[in-house]
């Protein structure tokens, strides 16, 4: 009985692994702009939503600034981003990887966060202890460029496939070791 377990067991994990190998050879894909290869095995729309329940969490439960002349500085460096994304894929006669992008951005009133982020979707955090950090608006699209273009790039896609094959093989390992 034992010896058709092992058998079984065998059988199953070579088949699994054939698939797993032409799931991720099927899988991967190209980031935009330096064309580096990336595993994609979450649709973006997926964690597009994701990203937009979470949003809405962060702005219900953290405090929000009340400040609209900082706020309105902050979307329209976001929204010269956001032109200057666009125009690029369109000079190179790319498809723009932010087509589908609702951008949104929000001030969050912490000093002590030095930080700011962009989930995938373009939704654009950015916490008020930063804005000594950076000085002024052009240290400040600096710092929003950089987080927009990890959205850009699609890292969290990535990041997500890479997590899914992690929980996946650890399964697989803990089924062939019985």
């Amino acid at each position: 009985m034992n010896q058709i377990n092992n058998i079984n067991r065998r059988k199953f994990l070579e088949i699994f692994g054939c698939c797993t190998c032409g799931l991720m050879i099927t899988s991967c894909s190209t980031a935009p702009i330096t064309e580096r290869k990336q595993l994609k095995l979450i649709p973006e729309s997926t964690l597009n939503r994701q990203a937009v329940q979470i949003y809405e969490n962060v702005k219900k439960k953290t405090k929000l600034s009340d400040d609209k002349k900082q706020l309105e500085e902050i979307k329209e460096i976001g929204s010269r981003i956001e032109e200057a994304v666009s125009a690029y894929f369109e000079s190179i006669n790319k498809k723009d990887p932010t087509y589908n992008f609702r951008w949104e951005y929000i001030l969050i009133d912490n000093d002590k966060i030095k930080n700011a982020w962009c989930m995938p979707g373009g939704k654009i955090a950015v916490y008020t202890g930063i804005l000594d950090v950076t000085k002024n608006k052009h240290g400040l699209a600096a710092v929003m460029g950089h987080e927009i273009a990890h959205a850009v790039a699609k890292h969290s896609v990535e990041r997500a496939s890479r997590a899914l094959v992690l929980n996946v093989g650890t399964t697989i390992a803990d089924i062939a070791s019985g």
